[in-house]
């Protein structure tokens, strides 16, 4: 698409002249006999460049190029100003009021035509920086938007559930099935606790629990399916795939009851026996979005979470309760002893469980 040149001169002679001059090189050429008139076809359809003689009637070419650079949507449009008078005093006075280029008359039409040429460029130039702008601009108000999104939604989902809206939307967490490592925990001596301690003091260590626990849980990467009081349910490999789920879930429970021995330790203190147990199972399971219009979770569902809840009933406090698939894919870093089988209640059968003790040297 050919460039657009404005040419503005209150001899429409010269002013036509020079035009045909242009438009022998391709340009799209508008013509102009005033300053004013100039100014209202710019605003109608900005040029890439106007080319307008100073001496003119009502406003003249410094006039015209002062109102030009007041407009921050004209304040860069490039301006050569065209004198007969006197070329020193006019290229000053053409400076100060923003003109890129000044040419004396007689016009040397090949000096015009490359310096045309290269206000062209640097128009083009401020264009494209212009688009890159825009672009850019664009680009940090979608990414404000989804931080400012993925916040919101970091309040009712964890931050793995969150980030998988804000990448895919909602389709992402359709129901699904695939092999999943669930750990739950649970506070042992959180019954007797909640009947001696104050209202004040059992919330207190609830939120210093899920406080501590929940920074772990980020750390290592498990989606937080849901808390229920002194109850957490953990979940790795989805809605994002990871790397040695059962590895992840193992370090993470050895973190967790590293996290809590400092809150058992003040609260046996003030007379409390509270303690940590945790059961962790392997295997597939169905998950998806459940609920209803004002209240949804990412749920994870089937014999897995329920085997990992009713695994944590049987660990004591501070004790890390495996099933068979789990301790088998952590092995080789592990030290277990078997607890099992165990009878647990909805398995028919039962279930072959490991005690960890420790992470192998």
């Amino acid at each position: 698409m050919a460039e657009r040149i404005l040419v503005v001169d209150d001899q429409r002679t010269n002013a036509e002249m020079v035009a045909g001059l242009l438009r022998n090189l391709g340009y799209d050429v508008q013509i102009s006999l005033d300053g004013a008139g100039a100014l209202e076809r710019v605003r109608a359809a900005p040029p890439d460049l106007l080319l307008s003689d100073i001496i003119m009637p009502v406003m003249d070419g410094y006039e015209l190029c002062r109102r030009l650079r007041a407009d921050p949507a004209t304040a860069l449009l490039p301006v050569i100003l065209i004198t007969s008078a006197d070329a020193h005093t006019e290229r000053i006075k053409g400076i100060e009021a923003g003109a890129d280029d000044f040419l004396t008359k007689p016009v040397n039409w090949p000096e015009l035509f490359g310096r045309v040429k290269r206000l062209l460029k640097v128009k083009a130039l401020q264009d494209e920086i212009k688009t890159l702008n825009a672009q850019l601009e664009e680009r940090v108000r979608d990414q404000v938007s989804q931080l400012q999104r993925l916040g919101r939604l970091k309040r009712f989902f964890s931050r793995q559930v969150a980030e998988a809206i804000v990448a895919g939307g909602e389709d992402s967490l359709k129901p699904h099935r695939t092999e999943i490592t669930a750990v739950f925990l649970d506070l042992r001596g959180f019954t007797a606790f909640t009947d001696r301690a104050d209202p004040d003091e059992v919330l207190e260590l609830l939120r210093s629990y899920h406080a501590a626990l929940g920074r772990t849980v980020d750390e290592y990467g498990g989606t937080l399916e849901h808390f229920a009081g002194d109850g957490m349910m953990i979940f790795f490999n989805d809605p994002f795939p990871v790397d040695r789920p059962a590895e992840r879930a193992v370090r993470m429970a050895i973190a967790l009851q590293l996290d809590f021995r400092p809150i058992a330790e003040a609260w046996e203190r003030l007379g409390h026996q509270v303690g940590l147990g945790i059961g962790i199972s392997q295997g597939d399971a169905t998950l998806g979005v459940i609920g209803f219009e004002q209240r949804w979770e990412y749920a994870a569902i089937g014999n897995v979470p329920n085997l990992a809840a009713r695994l944590c009933g049987q660990a004591g406090a501070g004790e890390i309760v495996l099933d068979a698939q789990t301790e088998q894919d952590v092995a080789h870093l592990a030290e277990t002893e078997s607890v099992g089988p165990l009878k647990l209640r909805g398995f028919q059968h039962p279930v072959a469980a490991f005690r960890l003790k420790a992470l192998k040297a």
